[in-house]
């Protein structure tokens, strides 16, 4: 053959490879590679949606922290209120039956590094962060040294918990974050504690018609999981498994099951246009593989053998 006719063959060929590849969208990665979504490799999560009334999830936060007497601390910072009455804020623990609960409090990230301040988190085997908005947490406590034994909380085994604006700041990405007004989805603070890694956490989620405000932050960040809490509904988070607690629902966003007919899973109860499904007490939930490993309410585990390899 020529090498003129070589070489026209040769530009035919790029040419229909480089048609090729741009005709064919390219598709978003679920999430960066080792960023997984994880729980803490020690200690526990007790994450609520607001509107705490079961006694039970209030008992298994003092259970994780090791029982009635052990040191517990609950920051009320969220709720911006200028004074505290510390036997209200902790009485939701004292009345069932807490001994060794008390109050941690500022808005001044100064006193949040002094050795004063810290000493009770130090010794604290539990954490509990009550509601309001979550960006005063930020404010009071991000970059301090009480944000870092607050973490040590978990590395002794402890619990972190919390409720309303004291699950969102339990994420990674900080929904609703914004200073002036809690409808901005993605706002002037947008970093969380990271507890729970890769993850964006929403709260009030059916009683507020909120199911599908965290659709906009997926979409925007379509590595994150995205987690919706109804009120007086909880997650138990140990190492990468949480377990549904609670009255209501909690709603997955996972960006890797949007648009597909089919996934591994069949029991999902997917909507039409596939952006969350819902899970309830008892159903269990694998956060690295972002499965769904046991449904409680049907007394089954799904969770095949196959799946572990």
């Amino acid at each position: 053959m020529p090498l003129k006719i070589k070489f026209q063959n040769l530009l035919i060929t790029v040419f229909t490879f480089f048609i090729l590849l741009v005709s064919f969208p390219v598709t978003a990665q679920t999430s960066d590679p080792g960023s997984l979504t994880s729980g803490p490799e020690k200690g526990s999560l007790v994450i609520v949606g607001g509107a705490m009334k079961d006694t039970n999830i209030a008992l298994k936060f003092m259970e994780l922290a090791g029982g009635k007497d052990a040191p517990v601390i609950v920051v009320p910072t969220a709720s911006g209120a200028e004074t505290f009455d510390a036997e209200k804020v902790i009485r939701f623990l004292t009345r069932l039956g807490a001994t060794r609960v008390s109050m941690v409090h500022t808005y001044n990230p100064e006193e949040a590094n002094t050795p004063e301040f810290t000493a009770p988190i130090r010794e604290a085997k539990g954490v509990w962060f009550t509601g309001g908005r979550q960006w005063r947490i930020v404010d009071a406590y991000a970059s301090t040294q009480a944000e870092k034994e607050f973490r040590n909380v978990l590395s002794r085994g402890g619990v972190i918990g919390g409720s309303s604006a004291g699950a969102t700041i339990q994420g990674s990405f900080l929904a609703r974050g914004d200073t002036k007004t809690n409808r901005i989805m993605m706002g002037d603070h947008q970093k969380g504690f990271g507890y729970l890694t890769n993850s964006t956490i929403d709260q009030h989620l059916l009683v507020r018609n909120r199911q599908f405000d965290l659709i906009e932050v997926i979409k925007a960040h379509p590595g994150l999981l995205g987690i919706g809490l109804d009120e007086n509904t909880a997650i138990i988070v140990r190492n990468n498994i949480f377990e549904v607690m609670g009255a209501s629902f909690v709603a997955i966003y996972d960006a890797g099951l949007w648009g597909k007919d089919n996934n591994n899973q069949r029991d999902l109860y997917m909507p039409v246009n596939n952006t969350f499904f819902l899970l309830r007490s008892g159903d269990k939930y694998d956060l690295n593989t972002r499965r769904v490993v046991y449904w409680g309410g049907n007394s089954r585990s799904i969770y095949k053998e196959n799946d572990k390899k």
